[in-house]
Parts: C-alpha cells; structure tokens; sequence
C-alpha cells in the first residue's frame, strides 16, 4: 500500500493512524499530480474540499470558506481525479471520496466523468453491504451520509459527518 500527500501533517497523522491500527503503507510527501507511480490495483482519493459535511463538529467552517472556494474545489478534485483514475490497473478500483455535502464536489464530478471517460464504470455499493444501510445509498449506489442520519435520544451522540464515496472500476 502506498499513500501520497503533500502535507507532512496530513502523512503524520496517517502514520499514527498506520501504527495504531497495526498497518503498513510506504507514506511518500508528494504531490500527486506530480507523482510517479502504479498502476495499482486500488487507489483511493480522499479529495481536498469545502468540508461542509463536518458543519457540526467544526461550527466556523461557514465563516472561513467562501461560496467561491467550492468552484476552486471543485476544479483541483477534477484533475486529481483524473490523475487517480491513471493510477488504477485494468479491472482495479477508484474509490472517491468527500466530506462535503455541495454536488459541486461529489455527485457531479463522478457524472461529469463517467461521461467523458469510458474506461470507467460505477460499481453500486449495496444495501448491508459494509455495513451501509439503504438510507445512505444515492439511487446510482454511491454513499451519501447526512447530519441527519443515525439519530440517537441523546443529541450529543446524534448525527454523522455528510459524506461522498463512489466506487468506480476500470475496464
């Protein structure tokens, strides 16, 4: 396994994550765009963006993006998408993935391009699949987690992250 950041706070905080959960990864600060690599049999990218699905752990995100910095957004997961989408052998997987709640950065990039690149397709997430419960299931099948979902009776344990995945495979 191989992780590739250009943030050495982002790869420290993996390798403690690596350690703690008694994984291996070689962890390589660069810049993906840049990078030279794989093919490999899965990539995930955990793409850069508005953070508007952590709104209820991190109350200040409203006041420290713009409407603007989505559009920004939105352009670098377009490249970094198609970079990743290089990376992956013949019958491998992409996973995409956001924590944003905006179209902008989820369900219209992977439309916008399963559209334009046919070597690709979506591979539905099922229901219990995961653990993945049909709520959060878009009907494509990729996931689509809201505040709203895993209601508790104490409203301190309520609620999870608004999150985007697509799993997608290379034909």
């Amino acid at each position: 396994m191989v992780a590739v950041d250009r943030s050495a706070r982002r790869l420290e905080r993996l390798r403690q994550n690596l350690v703690r959960l008694d994984l291996k990864a070689q962890v390589v600060e660069a810049d993906v765009l840049a990078w030279q690599g794989g093919p490999f049999d899965a990539v995930v990218l955990d793409a850069p963006c508005s953070s508007t699905g952590t709104i209820r752990r991190h109350p200040d995100i409203p006041w420290i993006k713009q409407e603007s910095d989505i559009a920004v957004l939105a352009s670098l997961q377009r490249q970094l998408l198609a970079r990743a989408a290089d990376l992956v052998k013949p019958g491998g997987l992409l996973i995409y993935s956001t924590c944003s709640l905006e179209p902008e950065e989820g369900t219209e990039i992977i439309r916008d391009f399963l559209s334009a690149t046919k070597s690709f397709v979506r591979r539905p997430i099922m229901p219990g699949e995961m653990q993945v419960t049909e709520d959060w299931l878009t009907v494509e099948g990729d996931l689509r987690t809201l505040p709203c979902h895993l209601p508790d009776a104490n409203p301190v344990m309520a609620g999870l992250d608004g999150f985007y995945a697509a799993r997608l495979e290379r034909a």
